[in-house]
């Protein structure tokens, strides 16, 4: 299937109940099979950014997790995040130091992102860091890449259609 037939979760229209369901259902299993921890607040964090396809901050899921009932000290979230990120389960948006559950949990990947500046919602999709311009400066320098962080700011189209841009 080529990349233009693929519209990205975030901005697709999905169940996305089902959506959350598989992505902890997944989280769950890995984490079993990997003898990987996912505890109750590490778990509750991923419910948190898989309830809506938009980047959230540290602080902001600090504030969800007091609400029910996690505790308010930034370590609470920050080592919960830490987890999810290292496993890749989250991924850190740098421009907004932010953070988004990923689209594709369990496959290796070099996510890209789109951020709509109107309502927040990320989308993600592959990049291929390897090819293109950056794959061919990065081969002429001799310089290998390993990671690529890809952000893309614009309008979404559901905001699209509302501004009738």
């Amino acid at each position: 299937m080529s990349a233009r037939n693929i519209v990205p979760v975030g901005f697709a229209q999905h169940d996305h109940s089902a959506c959350i369901e598989d992505a902890i259902a997944a989280a769950e299993t890995r984490c079993e099979n990997e003898r990987l921890r996912l505890t109750p607040v590490r778990r509750k964090v991923l419910e948190f950014l898989l309830r809506e396809h938009r980047a959230l901050g540290a602080y902001e899921i600090l504030d969800l997790l007091r609400e029910v009932g996690f505790g308010s000290q930034p370590p609470v979230a920050y080592r919960a995040l830490d987890f999810l990120v290292a496993h890749g389960f989250v991924h850190k948006l740098e421009r907004l130091n932010a953070f988004v559950a990923c689209a594709h949990p369990g496959q290796t990947h070099s996510p890209a992102f789109m951020i709509c500046r109107l309502c927040d919602t990320v989308a993600e999709t592959q990049s291929a860091p390897t090819s293109g311009a950056l794959g061919a400066a990065a081969r002429a320098a001799g310089f290998r890449v390993e990671r690529t962080v890809v952000e893309a700011e614009g309008v979404c189209p559901a905001c699209a259609t509302k501004t009738g841009s």
